[in-house]
This record gives C-alpha cells, structure tokens and sequence, in this order.
C-alpha cells in the first residue's frame, strides 16, 4: 500500500473515531451517557461540544422542555352515583434525566407509566366526589342567577370543593409517585366531562320536558292575556256603542221636540191652513186612481172637498 492510501485510510479512522467521539447538546436536550447499557457519569445538561468514548458509549437524549400527556377517556362513577366520561390532559417534564432513564428508559415508558398514575388518581378522586363538585369551581350569588325551574335550583347548592380543588389533590397526589420516576407533573385539567350515553338521553328528555313546561306557562300567560285583551276590547265597544245608541236617542229625541215644536207654531199661527195642508198630504198618501173610498158627507176627512163643491 502506498503512503497516500496509507495516510486516507488514517484519515478516514481518525474522522470516524472523531464523530463517534463529539456529540452537541441543544438548549432543549439534556443526554445520558450509557456504556454497555448501563448509565456512566453525570447528566449532561450544558449546551455545546461534548465528547464520549467512540464506539462504546452512547448518547440517550431527552427533553428539557416541557412535555403534554393527553389520557383517554374513562366511564366514571361519581359519589353520587353519576356515570360520566372523564377527559384529563397533563404537562410535565423530565427533572432528573438519570432516574428518569433507569426506571422508564424513555418518553414512551413515561408516557405509560402516566397512564396509569394519573388516569387512577382521577378515577379515585371522581369517586370520592359528587357531580357538582366536579363542574363548578365556586358557589353561585343567588342575586346574580335566574331560576325558572326546579333543577336550575341546584345552581345555587353550595359546594364544600370545585373543580380545582379536586384537579389540584390529583395533582398533589400523582406528583407524590412521579417524583420516584425524575418527572415533575406540572399540571392538570380536565378536557371535558360528560353524562355517558343512558344517562345523557335522560338529562336531554328532562330538559325537553322543562323547557316545555316553560313553554306551557308562557302560552298559558300569553292566552290569558288575550283573553283579557279581547273582554276589555268588548267591553269597550259595547260601552261605546250605548254611548252612541243614547247619543242618537238624544238627538232623535231632539229632532222630534223641534218638529214637534215647529209644528205647533205653524198650527198656532194658523190653525184653518195647517189643517188644510194637512189634509191635502193625507190625500195625496192615501188617494190614487185604483182606491175607492166610501165615506159619508160628514166626514171629517172630506170637509175641505166639502166645502169646495
């Protein structure tokens, strides 16, 4: 071989030895070195340039930053015997890399040794408390709440713990077992919790129930009052129509006493001409061509034909 091959392949071993030897550590990494498997030195947490022995150690990498459990949904009963689903998610991180890697090795063992941590004290802290205590986080001012029904009522029954308390001695509790792993649980919440599919049928046909009943009482509301719009409306028009039935009387009776009137002064004035006129309508409204009359001479009626012949 010649000395050029030679001083490549030289090269070569020295940059393969080099990179097996160098690894860089992020801001957001924290590395366990592992020699047959097995964990050999400190944590390395400082960011930078850092080397091991090529071949034989290895690097295990894992995150500063912080990390997300999202759990799965668990049918749960309550204290007072409510099935509901439970939805709960978590942040947490790893506080010390070297436990957390020889009792779970990496994300995937946290990940399911969370599972059953925190999946369990939430099981176990539902069942020690009632529904309400689990949805409300504080108690109601009954001034600044609207009741209209019976079950609206329970908004107002008081809570000795809310949500967050509850949240926080599953916290509390949880933390106390993860600390034994190098992980520090950062949080907890529930997602989401709902009635199971039995009970959720229930609760809608109540509220349909209720709000039909609501409905009930405001037609009941709004039919009375139609009903006492409508007699109001008749009573006012029966009112008006006397008023202006004796208002006609009053004026009927008004027109009568002035015709009445005028009459009596065209009689008095001249008595002989208003019975002359008189008599000629009574002609003209009792006479025509087809009429025959048999009267005698002294007939009133005739007395001006009378005295013209």
């Amino acid at each position: 071989m010649s000395r050029n091959a030679l001083s490549l392949v030289i090269a070569f071993a020295v940059l393969v030895i080099v990179g097996q030897a160098a690894y860089t550590v992020s801001e957001t990494e924290q590395i366990i070195i592992t020699q047959f498997g097995e964990p050999v030195g400190d944590p390395v947490v400082s960011p930078g340039l850092h080397f091991k022995i090529p071949f034989i150690q290895r690097t295990n990498v894992f995150e500063k930053r912080f990390l997300e459990w999202d759990g799965n949904p668990n049918q749960v009963p309550t204290r007072d015997k409510r099935f509901i689903w439970v939805d709960t998610y978590a942040r947490w991180r790893i506080v010390d890399p070297l436990l957390f890697f020889q009792r779970l090795r990496d994300e995937r063992g946290a990940q399911s040794r969370l599972d059953d941590i925190l999946d369990g004290e939430t099981r176990n802290a539902v069942a020690r408390h009632d529904l309400i205590e689990l949805v409300r986080s504080s108690n109601r001012d009954p001034d600044d709440v609207l009741i209209e029904s019976e079950e609206e009522a329970a908004i107002l029954e008081e809570i000795a713990r809310g949500r967050r308390e509850v949240t926080r001695q599953i916290l509390e509790t949880a933390a106390g077992r993860t600390a034994d792993l190098g992980i520090e649980l950062l949080d907890l919440r529930f997602k989401r919790i709902n009635y199971v599919e039995e009970v959720q049928q229930d609760v809608f046909a109540r509220m349909i129930a209720e709000r039909q009943r609501i409905a009930e009482e405001f037609r009941s509301e709004g039919q009375g009052e139609s009903a006492r719009i409508h007699g109001e409306r008749e009573r006012e028009l029966a009112q008006i129509q006397s008023e202006a039935y004796r208002r006609a009387e009053e004026l009927r009776g008004e027109a009568d006493a002035n015709a009445t009137r005028i009459y009596a002064d065209a009689y008095n004035r001249d008595g002989e001409f208003y019975a002359f006129t008189k008599s000629l309508e009574t002609y003209e409204a009792t006479m025509d061509p087809s009429t025959l009359f048999i009267l005698g001479t002294d007939s009133e009626l005739l007395q001006f034909l009378e005295r013209t012949r």
